[in-house]
């Protein structure tokens, strides 16, 4: 049996819409999981051509998602943070307050669209932070760095129903054991930015945590839990989270660069990190607020 998940943003998941594609799928009865936020369906047989069909409705600021109705709450999570768990990527902000702000987010939208090899881009970017004083990372977390809207919620009813929350991160590990312990999480992994006489060195500790890093992560930690990759759920935007969305039970990319959001199989354009609850059929008396 599979079921039909649609999740809304700020505009809304209008009871008409619900019902007309409940009637054009014949499906099941609609579940309000969330009173106009999102609802979900079951269907004997999934429609045909979803990517058309997201398409379609793109207008309506609604996602929709369809994959199989059991085995839907998932036991691991593991979780990119710069903009995912975050509203930012650090290496931008840091850059920006060195002056080479520009040139380092050109590279860091080429290399999470899939356009240059993640490990040569982020040595790149980091070299150009060379000289910048190390209690700039402080400033920018202070200043700049926002939680997307949901993280906590997700993080915490999913440990609250025994699952394992894991930060796995191609930024920097000055960012992921603030925003870990902010949100929740049971660990984080990331790479280190090496600094001398208090001033960042331009490089970056190897080896690089990148795409293959976070797949190996995602398979320790699986074993580790004594669970099988269909009992995780991943969640990232970039190129480098693709290896991981791909292996997880539940991959989603979450408002993706295009490259990532055409492969993944669910896809959140619209919603928050709530809707990663939605998808597992949690409804909003069942959420454990942080």
């Amino acid at each position: 049996m599979q079921v039909a998940t649609l999740t809304s943003g700020a505009s809304g998941l209008d009871p008409a819409l619900a019902e007309s594609l409940r009637n054009a799928w014949g499906g099941g009865d609609v579940v309000w999981l969330s009173p106009d936020r999102a609802a979900e369906f079951t269907l004997a047989v999934p429609p045909g051509d979803l990517a058309a069909i997201r398409r379609d409705i793109a207008g309506f600021g609604v996602d929709v998602n369809v994959q199989r109705r059991e085995g839907r709450r998932k036991t691991v999570l593991l979780a990119d943070m710069d903009s995912t768990m975050i509203g930012q990527e650090c290496i931008d902000e840091l850059a920006d307050i060195a002056g080479v702000g520009a040139e380092v987010s050109a590279i860091t939208a080429r290399a999470m669209n899939g356009e240059l090899d993640f490990e040569d881009a982020l040595r790149a970017r980091v070299a150009l932070l060379e000289g910048l004083e190390e209690s700039v990372i402080d400033r920018v977390w202070t200043e700049r760095i926002t939680m997307t809207p949901g993280g906590a919620a997700l993080v915490a009813t999913m440990r609250g129903n025994g699952a394992y929350c894991a930060l796995v991160s191609g930024g920097f590990t000055a960012f992921t054991s603030r925003v870990a312990a902010r949100l929740g999480f049971d660990e984080h992994r990331a790479n280190a930015l090496p600094a001398a006489a208090g001033r960042l060195t331009g490089e970056v500790a190897e080896p690089i945590l990148g795409r293959d890093a976070k797949v190996a992560a995602l398979r320790e930690i699986c074993a580790r839990r004594g669970v099988e990759l269909a009992d995780a759920m991943a969640v990232g935007d970039g190129a480098n989270d693709l290896g991981m969305l791909e292996v997880a039970g539940s991959g989603v990319a979450l408002h993706a660069k295009p490259a990532v959001a055409e492969r993944a199989r669910l896809r959140i354009d619209h919603g928050d990190l709530t809707a990663l609850l939605y998808l597992q059929g949690y409804s909003d008396d069942e959420f454990t607020l942080p």
